[in-house]
């Protein structure tokens, strides 16, 4: 559901391993998918897969095992209802968003007993109708049960993922690796839109490397006054990481607002402002970047 940057890369590597895949997208990238197939271009192989299954509308879908939910946070609720042909008594639906609060809100909306979470560690978008780009080597899902427990439906999914060729890791802490993952991602947006900057010049510059660290630590802060145990080197640890990515990788975020798209920035950057206030934490790396970037959440022009 979503055949973005993520959701198309995904899909595509399971389509090419055998796997029967519909691909939910609109517009022109659409009916590029519905002509010309959908092509990956990636470090870590080409892919092109033609013909396939390409619709905007889930009712011509029918039941299916699993949901890949790729959507913008913004859409998460309308998302949720147009899928509702999609689902069977055993259906699955992993969300692969950006944010923590996603699972809540499709468990609300769809039952709990299927939802799974999960967290995508990649940097891909559309770069044309039809075309996904991959940018580096990161290509990882994380994912489980909510409730920690192990599943004979996450080992089959396990299963289908490893058969694609797709770094998986099946967790027994999924909550952990999505607040984890919020750390990093959350913060990169913030410190990268602010900047108008890839990964590479913010970390070179000392100035802001200092603010993202400081703005990794505030998610750090806020995880731990909810009760999310990440481990005291976790802001040391993604620093790190960043540090062997592609520089010329840009946060989604950054992205969207190059093209003049909407912005996630309510789930991101917002999500903890929010969550500050409520428990008496001060985060103002994160209430700058939203302050700032709300401004262009509606998506109204190209930035450079």
């Amino acid at each position: 559901m979503g055949t973005g940057g993520v959701g198309g890369y995904f899909g595509a590597r399971l389509a090419s391993a055998g796997a029967k895949v519909a691909f939910i997208a609109r517009g022109p990238h659409l009916e590029a998918l519905r002509t010309t197939g959908l092509g990956i271009k990636s470090a870590l192989g080409d892919v092109h897969v033609h013909p396939i299954e390409a619709t905007d509308d889930p009712r011509c879908v029918g039941p299916v095992d699993v949901v890949l939910f790729t959507v913008k946070l913004y859409d998460t609720e309308a998302a949720a209802a147009a899928i509702a042909p999609m689902m069977g008594d055993n259906t699955i639906v992993l969300s692969l968003q950006n944010g923590v609060d996603a699972e809540a809100t499709l468990a609300s909306r769809l039952g709990d007993k299927h939802i799974m979470g999960g967290a995508s560690y990649i940097f891909s978008a559309i770069e044309e109708p039809g075309v996904i780009r991959h940018t580096g080597q990161m290509a990882r899902i994380v994912f489980g049960e909510l409730g920690g427990q192990p599943s004979t439906r996450a080992e089959a999914l396990f299963g289908a993922f490893k058969t694609a060729g797709i770094e998986a890791v099946l967790s027994p802490t999924i909550d952990l690796e999505l607040w984890r993952k919020f750390t990093f991602l959350a913060s990169i947006a913030a410190i990268c839109g602010q900047a108008r900057q890839s990964l590479g010049p913010v970390l070179a510059n000392a100035d802001t490397r200092r603010r993202l660290a400081a703005a990794m630590a505030e998610v750090t802060a806020v995880a731990r006054a909810k009760g999310i145990a990440l481990d005291e080197e976790v802001v040391e640890a993604h620093l790190a990481f960043a540090d062997t990515l592609d520089s010329t990788m840009k946060p989604s975020l950054l992205q969207d607002l190059e093209r003049g798209a909407r912005l996630e920035v309510e789930n991101l950057s917002g999500t903890v402002v929010r969550f500050g206030a409520e428990l008496g934490i001060a985060v103002p790396n994160h209430a700058a970047a939203y302050a700032h970037l709300k401004n262009y959440a509606d998506g109204k022009q190209p930035i450079s």
